[in-house]
């Protein structure tokens, strides 16, 4: 099976930068696969043991994360198939919230 390489965020606390009112404050990220399992999760995008290689990502992709910021983000291969991303918010907390999702070459 062919395997990819993804940059795949919740922003929720950054996008009140960009004028969003209502912003989640502090998104979970969770990638879920066809059967149901949670491959990968994260709170908190600077707790990610690859950071140097996801900031990298994100400089060529997107707009950055602001630092001590409680946005999500994970940097991750997956093999082909299919995969849910599921933003919700810490403590069951709610807002808005955007999902982003890039191929990484």
């Amino acid at each position: 099976a062919v395997t990819k390489k993804f940059l795949i965020r919740g922003v929720g606390p950054t996008l009140a930068g960009f004028g969003v009112t209502g912003a989640l404050a502090n998104p979970t990220l969770n990638v879920v696969d066809s059967a149901g399992r949670t491959v990968a999760a994260n709170d908190d995008w600077e707790t990610n043991v690859n950071l140097a290689e996801l900031r990298a990502a994100t400089t060529q992709f997107a707009f950055p994360l602001a630092p001590g910021s409680r946005d999500a983000a994970l940097l991750l291969s997956l093999p082909a198939g299919a995969y849910t991303c599921v933003v919700s918010g810490v403590g069951n907390t709610s807002g808005t919230a955007l999902v982003e999702v890039y191929e990484v070459p």
